[in-house]
């Protein structure tokens, strides 16, 4: 692999964050319309354009490859649901005015993700970690009972993305076809329910309720969830972990600003001095990977 092709890698790994970064603008512009229409119109449109993208670029043959599969099949079908609970969650969060409480979900998803590897996978901590679990911890108890309330959209949207992982990561599957199966799990009743919508008179796709433009957006909202999952899957195998890992904090922290600045969403100091313990438990947790993965290139040059 050239240098040339490892650049082109990282450049599209942070296109891919900073796609995910600024999501909450887009779901901003379909404020109008009810959360669940737009979760059940991404899971539709989503579920086409990825089916449509696998069976031109591999062949009809990637959804026989899964379905010969009884035990894949099961837990791409658990993993669909994670998934599409996540989503639903995160967009009314954002048409909700909770971008930033949002945000948070993905600060904290990392470090959540080696607490499950302790508990589920038999991995041990180092004492970086330990205090970087702590710090993030003891942030979360700091917003739940000095900021006043519990953080549960936030560890919602960090539980159910760190099980997803969980499951994607002993599921057998590329990134893409699996995300081709997880949505096919959705398809159907995704259309049965907004036909249903449609005919109780509650939806307003292809109609002058909500417009031309909303039914563009709506479609599109399938491609915007599909596109930076692809450049991941592209880039993760072309781009050291190491650098994704520190990467990945580009997404959570556009939508805090975006939190902040464009929505006006409060933050102050006591929510600040939450977020100050977990942002530094993330830093204890990146430093130490980074020094890890070091120690581990310095051991195989010798």
């Amino acid at each position: 692999m050239t240098p040339v092709h490892d650049r082109r890698a990282l450049w599209i790994a942070v296109a891919a964050f900073v796609i995910w970064g600024l999501m909450p603008l887009y779901w901003h512009l379909l404020r109008h319309v009810p959360s669940l229409q737009i979760v059940l119109h991404r899971a539709v449109w989503c579920a086409i354009l990825v089916a449509a993208w696998l069976t031109v670029s591999r062949g009809r043959g990637w959804l026989r490859e899964v379905v010969a599969q009884p035990r894949l099949v099961a837990m791409l079908a658990l993993s669909g649901l994670l998934i599409a609970a996540n989503w639903s969650l995160y967009v009314w969060a954002v048409n909700s005015g909770h971008v930033v409480e949002a945000s948070l979900g993905y600060f904290i998803n990392p470090l959540l993700n080696v607490v499950i590897g302790v508990l589920f996978l038999r991995e041990r901590l180092s004492l970086p970690q330990w205090i970087a679990v702590a710090l993030a911890a003891g942030g979360v108890l700091w917003l739940t009972f000095n900021y006043g309330s519990f953080p549960w959209i936030a560890l919602c949207l960090a539980g159910s993305f760190a099980i997803y992982g969980l499951i994607r990561k002993f599921a057998a599957v590329e990134a893409v076809q699996g995300l081709g199966v997880e949505n096919l799990f959705v398809f159907g009743p995704a259309v049965l329910a907004l036909a249903w919508f449609e005919w109780s008179g509650g939806g307003g796709f292809f109609s002058l309720r909500w417009g031309g433009w909303t039914d563009v957006l709506l479609v599109l909202g399938g491609a915007l969830t599909a596109i930076p999952l692809i450049c991941f899957a592209y880039a993760v195998r072309r781009v050291p972990l190491t650098v994704v890992g520190l990467l990945q904090y580009i997404g959570p922290t556009l939508q805090l600003l975006l939190g902040v600045f464009f929505f006006g969403e409060a933050f102050g100091i006591d929510r600040a001095t939450g977020f100050a313990f977990i942002w530094a438990g993330l830093a204890v947790f990146a430093i130490d990977g980074y020094l890890q993965a070091r120690r581990r290139i310095v051991a195989q040059q010798l």
